[in-house]
């Protein structure tokens, strides 16, 4: 037996299968034995058994042959647990896979563990009553983020290569910038949801939390496309990882804009810095034009989370509101002000909202061909307790920790996080890098420069295994 997991990237894990320096069962032998050694409570439930046997008799010719897969617990996985991180949720079982992992496992991996995430996706700290909090492996004190924060942790924690996250407000973006790794928001509807999903505010994605662009790319090519099961789908796109590197004699003729701020969140002087110098590295690595931008982005996130709380509500069903005592109090809180304050006049407001953000940013995107902006306003924060309202010193308020990914969400861009170095406090920032409607491509070619002429840890440096 191996005597950790793999610490490379998927892809290079993949190749070693099908060299025969290592044999999928030997993975993930190693992958259970870090888990069960991991104090960074990154995972929720091991499906040991299974694993072992899909091991035993892997295709390691396909895309993610015989690879260990940690699958984020918002996202179904027949016959495992299915409380979307909730006490009130606790006895409910997913009775089929949902549309990503069974395209996953048709691809090859194996779904081994299922990582942790906030309740219900809805803060950007995997800290729950049912699993207590997940930490990050830079610094064990501090959060992974959230929602995707086991997904992210077990990653960059050594225990497993990549693992599916959700971005429905920077759940996929906010983790990968904490964690130092590759974080890509697709454009909404790229890859399916369902099956029995629902729309919601029409904000969240699927995605991965990954140490590499090409593990990325691979993970686009394994689950994108047109699902009968979900109406706002998008048709396949073929060759994202073929394709790495086709623009790359194109970016000349970019147009970029630096908004580290988008014009209103409060970011920590350092983390400005610091993505304020990887931005200008980028630009004279691809050599795109820059262009001054004055960009002041309408605030959505009161919106946002309100109309957020439909899906919540649904998931609780006739549980609510006895059930309300089981819940975390931001969002047993959240459902409440929504029960308040939710009617029609609350809707026209939200959906005013909406379609100022869409307009800003269908202008921003006509200034410039890539907006790049910090992933997240500072460090990764305690991974237990309160949301931070105070930023490097400056003050806003809790929903400041992800204004910086929301409008992407809401206006259903891609956008993809980079890590951009390391602060004084020796914990991971990121850099976003925003593309319009459809430009996955572009992202992942930004994000292979960027990889080439700053390459990252793929792991963090004391890891748990």
């Amino acid at each position: 037996m191996a005597d950790k997991p793999w610490q490379g990237d998927m892809v290079s894990l993949v190749e070693a299968f099908r060299s025969g320096e290592r044999h999928p069962r030997e993975e993930v032998e190693a992958t259970l034995a870090a888990v069960e050694a991991s104090g960074i409570n990154a995972v929720c439930h091991i499906d040991a058994e299974v694993a072992l046997e899909s091991a035993e008799r892997a295709d390691v010719a396909l895309p993610f042959g015989g690879v260990p897969l940690g699958v984020k617990e918002l996202l179904p996985v027949g016959g495992w647990p299915d409380t979307e991180g909730s006490l009130a949720l606790v006895d409910r079982v997913a009775a089929q896979d949902s549309i990503v992992v069974s395209r996953l496992r048709a691809s090859g991996a194996i779904p081994t563990v299922q990582t942790t995430s906030s309740e219900f996706g809805g803060v950007n700290q995997a800290t729950t009553r049912l699993h207590g909090a997940s930490r990050n492996p830079w610094g064990p004190d501090r959060t992974p983020g959230g929602s995707s924060g086991g997904s992210a942790g077990g990653v960059a924690g050594g225990l497993f290569t990549i693992a599916t996250g959700s971005d429905g407000g920077g759940s996929i973006r906010i983790p990968a910038g904490f964690c130092g790794l590759v974080g890509l928001k697709p454009t909404y509807g790229r890859l399916p949801k369902g099956p029995g999903v629902s729309l919601g505010n029409i904000t969240a994605v699927e995605g991965c939390l990954s140490r590499s662009i090409r593990d990325t790319a691979r993970y686009l090519d394994a689950t994108n496309g047109a699902h009968p099961r979900d109406p706002l789908s998008l048709p396949r796109v073929d060759g994202f990882e073929a394709g790495l590197g086709h623009h790359r004699e194109d970016m000349g003729a970019l147009r970029v804009a630096v908004v580290i701020d988008h014009g209103t969140a409060v970011v920590a002087p350092e983390t400005e810095e610091l993505v304020l110098a990887a931005a200008e590295e980028l630009i004279a690595a691809t050599g795109m034009r820059r262009v001054d931008m004055e960009l002041r982005l309408p605030s959505v996130m009161g919106a946002w989370s309100l109309t957020g709380s439909i899906g919540l509500r649904k998931e609780l069903g006739d549980r609510w509101p006895a059930c309300a005592d089981q819940l975390t109090s931001m969002m047993r809180r959240g459902v409440e002000l929504a029960e308040k304050h939710l009617d029609l006049a609350a809707l026209v407001i939200a959906e005013t909202r909406r379609t100022e953000l869409n307009e800003a940013m269908a202008d921003m995107f006509e200034q410039a061909d890539i907006v790049i902006a910090a992933t997240n306003p500072s460090t990764a924060f305690d991974a237990e307790g309160r949301l931070p309202s105070v930023f490097g010193g400056r003050e806003s308020d809790a929903g400041n920790n992800g204004a910086l990914t929301t409008p992407s969400n809401i206006y259903g861009n891609p956008a993809i996080s980079l890590p951009a170095g390391t602060a004084s406090d020796g914990l991971p920032v990121g850099m976003q890098v925003l593309a319009p409607h459809h430009r996955e491509s572009l992202l992942l070619d930004l994000g292979l420069v960027w990889e080439a002429t700053h390459p990252w840890p793929l792991t963090a440096p004391s890891t748990p295994c």
